[in-house]
């Protein structure tokens, strides 16, 4: 069952991290976070309490999947990338975002 439309800014940290597997490859959660804020400017910022409950449902819905592995420095890390329905998914999430940020801007530009 699709999103009520009211619902889409909460679903953006879906977008985001589905972004960010789709176009970065595996990343661990850490690795997710710095991504996204890097690329925002630092104007957007994912807390872990965002984070990782966002990555466990989403990897029971079947759109990232997990495996273990080493980080940079060596500590074990998950490390998550991104599944053929994730694909399908983030198109739909992109698709949903530019519908609402194109109804907003017309709402701002009404005179």
């Amino acid at each position: 069952m699709g999103k009520h439309p009211n619902d889409r800014l909460q679903g953006t940290l879906d977008l985001l991290i589905l972004k960010s597997l789709a176009s970065r490859g595996s990343m661990h959660g850490y690795g997710i976070t710095v991504h996204i804020q890097s690329i925002a400017g630092d104007a957007l910022r994912v807390e872990e309490g965002s984070l990782y409950p966002a990555l466990h449902r989403m990897a029971q819905e079947g759109w990232i999947r997990a495996k273990w592995g080493s980080s940079e420095n060596n500590r074990r890390a998950r490390f998550y990338s991104i599944t053929p329905g994730g694909l399908k998914q983030l198109a739909a999430e992109e698709k949903r975002w530019s519908e609402l940020t194109a109804a907003v801007t017309r709402v701002l530009q009404f005179t």
